[in-house]
């Protein structure tokens, strides 16, 4: 059966805390990078495997593993964060096993699952305002999932899926603000998007939009954001906009590595293929 969502308030140690920075605009000193192509780590992945095979020096195969080795520990925080979503620490659910339970007759996970993950990736993200963020307003934090005061209701939730994702497999999924707080669609409302990232397939199996109700519980009525509620979501914007910033001009830096790799190797008019020592004894 699929866990709850963990809304135990456990605190980071003090040196992986996220620390707010102080408020400025909306805006990164370096220009925002292109977009990756849709399939740049499978591409990368198979380029790699063509440069090995066609015959690389001992430095080309060090290359080539430095890049397959950054491939395989940022896969997720580069795929995530080129799109502006903030990894890491306790921001959303991280390893989530897929069991096979959670496959329907068609066997493949049940697309109300999805909508399950992105529960608890969601109640994390927020719980980690109140823990490792913003602890000073930490009550207030953990009570927007609860119908104590003011909190969260889900007013729709729409779901676009990629591929069937099937048991074995694991998935994280992150949450990010598609909008600053000034510019959600009213005062009392906060547009949330959310990625799920399949391990087995190193790509989004499904993309969600939340779209979420500031409600006052003790006054039965929709309020508007709190002031620290605003602070904090200014600066995890800013956050996000530069960690696009960061993870696509990190995308961009392994393609170019690999296209420099391709040059040194096949790619070029006098490139020889290496048939190793059966081709050189003909």
């Amino acid at each position: 059966m699929f866990p709850r969502a963990r809304v135990a308030l456990l605190a980071l140690p003090r040196s992986q805390q996220q620390q707010p920075t102080s408020r400025r605009p909306f805006s990164t000193s370096k220009p925002l990078p292109d977009a990756p192509p849709s399939r740049w780590l499978s591409d990368l992945h198979a380029r790699i495997g063509k440069c090995i095979i066609f015959g690389c020096s001992p430095k080309q195969i060090s290359t080539a593993g430095t890049v397959l080795h950054a491939l395989a520990t940022e896969w997720r925080a580069l795929m995530a964060g080129s799109e502006g979503f903030l990894t890491g620490g306790r921001r959303g659910l991280e390893g989530q096993q897929v069991v096979w339970g959670e496959q329907d007759s068609f066997q493949h996970v049940n697309n109300v699952t999805y909508i399950r993950y992105a529960e608890s990736s969601r109640v994390n993200w927020a719980t980690n305002f109140a823990v490792n963020v913003d602890p000073g307003h930490r009550r207030a934090w953990a009570e927007l999932m609860t119908p104590k005061s003011v909190g969260l209701i889900m007013k729709s939730i729409k779901s676009d899926f990629k591929f069937p994702m099937t048991y074995p497999d694991k998935v994280s999924v992150y949450h990010k603000l598609r909008y600053p707080p000034s510019q959600q669609p009213s005062p009392s409302s906060l547009i949330l998007d959310a990625i799920i990232l399949s391990h087995r397939h190193r790509r989004a199996s499904a993309k969600i939009e939340e779209d979420i109700v500031i409600y006052d519980y003790k006054a039965a009525k929709k309020t508007e954001m709190l002031p620290f509620m605003k602070d904090v979501l200014d600066d995890t914007f800013r956050q996000q906009e530069a960690e696009k910033v960061r993870a696509r001009a990190r995308i961009w830096e392994l393609i170019r590595t690999v296209e420099k790799l391709e040059k040194e190797t096949w790619d070029n008019p006098d490139a020889v293929e290496d048939l190793g020592s059966s081709g050189k004894s003909k």
